[in-house]
């Protein structure tokens, strides 16, 4: 094992011991999550392109690595930086998560003081980062310094589908799609988690899944009971195609989203969305249902919110965080229009919110 730092933007560095892939340079936005379990789903999230996760958990790895776990093909973040490295062994059938970084070709630190690093992110915002050995810093320290924003950077192409698909199979030991289903949704991928498609299958509703570029006559054609638009990376402001296909559908049929899709719902009913100091990204955000006043505990990864000033006067907020009271959903009853901010499917984290899927299955036609 090598010695090697990460520097943040503002100049903070942290050091610590490389393990998995060779590091290779890559600059990305540094973020904490505050989960305890599930660094597998946490890796393996599309959301989680173009930044390099920071686990406050003290040691990573207990339990190995199995890919029936992952939420997409393979890792999506660019680095992982933790505390201690668990090195003993795991069950059989298991990788290592040393192992399974190697494999995928993703760099990672331990030994890094991750209680001082997300202390300092969130102080000073999440900001990009860069790991590097010290013999590479003059290099590394020149790309950090002109590496863009993740406001600027539009990642959608790096975690979409390339091919429309209906009822796509989710792998070996996950739920397969309906044989006999009573609801079809169109759900378009910005970065789309498995679990998601998972319980839509559990309820019983086909799914077509389609591309990024998809176009809202693309989708009335196929006449379906509901359009949802998904969680994924990035800055919603960039993706005005993914805007224009939740306008060209809202009115029209049922139009629901989680996470990134939320943040889309928002620009299409002509709200803003901006930037978070340091985002929600953990499994134990507590959340407020402003219709019922129940309280329930979510897990959630995003960077963007809603900008609640912006929002139209005929759209109801739905949700709210229990700790900052910033949006966590909206709905629009007569336009037949919900979202959410945060991951009802949880893949790691709470199930509180898995109703969520039953109330957008009951609205959709």
């Amino acid at each position: 094992m090598k010695k090697a730092i990460l520097k943040l933007k503002d100049g903070k560095e942290f050091k610590g011991i490389a393990f998995g892939a060779p590091i290779s340079l890559n600059c990305s936005e540094v973020v904490f999550n505050t989960g305890t379990p599930g660094y597998e789903e946490i890796l393996t999230d599309p959301s989680y392109s173009g930044q390099i996760v920071v686990l406050t958990t003290p040691m990573v790895g207990n339990y190995g690595i199995t890919v029936v776990d992952g939420e997409s093909s393979g890792v999506k973040s660019t680095a992982l930086i933790i505390k201690k490295l668990y090195g003993g062994k795991v069950m059989d059938g298991r990788l290592s998560l040393d192992e399974y970084l190697r494999k995928e070709g993703i760099p990672a630190l331990e030994g890094v003081d991750t209680r001082a690093l997300t202390i300092h992110l969130r102080e000073n915002g999440s900001q990009n980062g860069i790991l590097f050995y010290e013999e590479d810093r003059r290099e590394a320290e020149e790309k950090l310094k002109n590496y863009p924003e993740i406001t600027q950077i539009d990642l959608i192409d790096q975690v979409t589908v390339k091919e429309n698909t209906y009822n796509p199979s989710l792998g070996e030991g996950r739920v397969d799609p309906p044989e006999n289903p009573d609801k079809h949704f169109v759900l378009v991928d910005y970065g789309l988690k498995k679990s998601i498609i998972e319980n839509f299958y559990k309820r019983n509703i086909a799914v077509t899944l389609m591309k990024a570029t998809t176009k809202a006559d693309e989708v009335l054609s196929l006449k379906p009971d509901c359009l949802f638009l998904s969680n994924g990376p990035g800055d919603p402001s960039l993706l005005t195609d993914a805007v224009a296909l939740a306008k060209g559908c809202i009115g029209k049929i049922p139009v629901e989203g989680i996470c990134l899709g939320h943040q889309i719902i928002t620009l299409a009913l002509g709200g803003k969305t901006r930037k978070m100091k340091f985002g929600h990204h953990g499994s134990n955000q507590p959340v407020k249902d402003m219709d019922t006043g129940k309280v329930f505990v979510t897990a959630q990864n995003h960077g963007f919110m809603s900008d609640e000033e912006s929002l139209p006067d005929d759209v109801r907020i739905w949700m709210r965080n229990a700790n900052d009271n910033t949006v966590e959903g909206l709905y629009d009853e007569k336009k037949r229009v919900y979202s959410v901010q945060f991951h009802p499917e949880a893949a790691p984290g709470p199930e509180d919110a898995l109703w969520i899927f039953d109330y957008f299955k009951e609205r959709a036609n």
